[in-house]
């Protein structure tokens, strides 16, 4: 999904796509923080269901405990969420955190009607490379590529790595010109990203 700025949301989160054909929450994988949706691939829990199913587009609908998602191409594909579908939104959430206008990626089982029953929903879900152009103190000025980009510090939720170091809350090590890799949510609304992790010298 490229918003107006050019942040480019497509193959991001390529590991979700390969596995999971059981409808099992994706928290019993491992976890659904920032690095278990970035994980390697998770393989099948169950090799006997064989048909799994891979959605990536924008939600144009919600009706209950549906989502309508339109893919890139155009096409509409209907997201059925049950209660063993984890979401992710920054942080675990609800369904409820779920708004239309939101990018997803949803993994799952492929209905008999054509829709899928999703086992895991990531919501805004970035992976981006950026450089530190500024440094406020809930919020940070980034450039990714050729494209500026404000990247906001979540109290109680946004940690650093610095140099493959331990996460912290304490982002005093950060500084103008440093390269980074940040993975949060997009913010549909201004194209802004709300940081779970940033991580520089990895």
């Amino acid at each position: 999904m490229t918003g107006r700025h050019g942040i480019d949301r497509r193959s991001i989160l390529t590991s979700a796509a390969l596995g999971g054909a059981t409808i099992v929450g994706a928290s019993a994988l491992g976890g659904l923080d920032a690095d278990a949706a970035f994980a390697a691939p998770m393989p099948s829990l169950d090799p006997a269901v064989s048909r799994s199913s891979f959605i990536d587009g924008r939600v144009s609908q919600i009706k209950g405990s549906t989502l309508d998602v339109v893919e890139s191409d155009g096409t509409h594909r209907l997201v059925q969420l049950t209660n063993a579908t984890s979401v992710w939104k920054l942080e675990t959430v609800t369904a409820e955190a779920i708004e239309t206008g939101d990018g997803l990626y949803a993994r799952g089982v492929e209905m008999p009607d054509g829709s899928v029953a999703a086992d895991a929903v990531w919501v805004n879900i970035v992976n981006l490379y950026v450089t530190v152009r500024g440094i406020e103190r809930s919020r940070l000025h980034l450039s990714h590529g050729r494209n500026a980009l404000v990247g906001h510090i979540v109290a109680k939720r946004t940690t650093a790595s610095f140099r493959g170091g331990a996460l912290t809350s304490n982002l005093s090590q950060l500084k103008i010109g440093h390269h980074a890799q940040v993975l949060g949510a997009w913010r549909p609304a201004d194209d802004s990203v709300d940081i779970a992790r940033i991580s520089v010298g990895h």
